[in-house]
This record gives structure tokens, C-alpha cells and sequence, in this order.
């Protein structure tokens, strides 16, 4: 059994949302055993983020006023945006857009690794679904910088994957929201 066919996601944890009226904000922490330089490439640079992130990048994150073309892993049709890296204070602090919705990444060196901080605005309607991938995709890091890559695990892929569905649930809950319907089910005949 490889080491992805065994991974199972933990309970949620580390997520909290900021609500200012229709504009929500997601906060997810994770504490990586990893340092902050190793995480800050992780981060920014094209070959790591294809390894993790729902994302690929063209070129690397790391500079600021750099342009970079975004593109959505496992969108159901090609989705591309361009973004402008407005803060990139290695190893500290990343700040971007992707899909028209901020991105702001805070490393703080903790315990002999790292703390890591993600504030994203996501449509409401969809906090708790990204609550879900983003944590997937933070185990999928770490288990990339511990030398024990699973492979990336993102978008409907990920939607399909042992432990989503529960995530899902968790986060909804601790949002204090419903649990989204993900997929729709077929709309019934009557």
C-alpha cells in the first residue's frame, strides 16, 4: 500500500472565520515541523506549489510586483488569472490574489518549525468545502517537506477522496453553518 492509499485526513482543527457581512475570511493555522525557509519555498516556488497547492503558479512567488499566471488544478474548464505578488517578505509573509480573492501567508518560526497562517476570502457559500481542501492540502505539504510525498490532492479529486465529506461536516459546524450539499444532488422530479 503506498503511503497515499493510507493517508486519512484528521479531524478538523486550526480553522476559524472572520465575518464582515457578506465578505467572509477563512484563517487556518497548521503547525509544520519544518523550518520557515523550507516552508517559504513551498510556498513560492513553481516545482513545490505543483507538488500541493490547487494551484500551479508560471514562475515563483517570491518577488514583489512580479506578475504570475495562476492556474486552478481540476477546474472543470481551463481557469487562468493573473496575479501581482503585493507582499513577499521571505520568510515571513505572502500576499497575492487568486481568482479575484485575497491570499495572505504568515510564517512564524515555532518550536523548531513553523506556524503556519492562511487568511483567504472564499464566497460564503463555500467556506467550509475550502476549510476542507486547504487542510488536505496542508497535510499534503508536510508530508511533501517530511520526504513522504502523497502526490497533490485537490478539487473534485480531492471532493472524492476518504475524509472530505467528514471535513466538510466538521468545518460546517464549527462555522456554525449548514453543511454544504456537495456535489448537488440531481434536482428531483415531482
Amino acid at each position: 500500500m503506498t503511503n497515499r492509499e493510507q493517508y486519512a485526513p484528521g479531524p478538523a482543527s486550526g480553522a476559524q472565520v472572520r465575518k464582515d457581512g457578506d465578505k467572509w475570511t477563512l484563517i487556518l493555522v497548521r503547525e509544520l515541523r519544518h523550518s520557515p525557509e523550507r516552508v517559504w519555498q513551498a510556498l513560492t516556488h513553481p516545482a513545490h506549489l505543483r507538488e500541493w497547492a490547487p494551484f500551479d503558479a508560471d514562475r515563483s512567488l517570491d518577488t514583489v510586483g512580479t506578475t504570475v499566471k495562476l492556474t486552478t488544478v481540476g477546474a472543470p474548464a481551463p481557469h487562468v488569472t493573473e496575479t501581482t505578488v503585493t507582499r513577499a517578505d521571505a520568510p515571513k509573509a505572502l500576499e497575492y490574489k487568486w481568482g479575484g480573492f485575497d491570499m495572505r501567508w504568515e510564517l512564524e518560526a515555532f518550536g523548531g518549525g513553523t506556524r503556519l497562517t492562511l487568511w483567504t476570502s472564499i464566497d460564503r457559500r463555500f467556506i467550509a468545502m475550502g476549510a476542507a481542501g486547504w487542510h488536505i492540502c496542508f497535510d499534503v505539504l508536510d508530508r511533501l517537506l517530511s520526504g513522504t510525498p502523497i502526490g497533490r490532492i485537490v478539487a473534485g479529486e480531492a471532493m472524492k477522496f476518504p475524509g472530505w465529506q467528514r471535513l466538510n461536516a466538521e468545518y460546517a459546524k464549527q462555522f456554525g453553518i449548514e453543511t454544504p450539499n456537495w456535489p448537488p444532488q440531481a434536482a428531483q422530479k415531482s
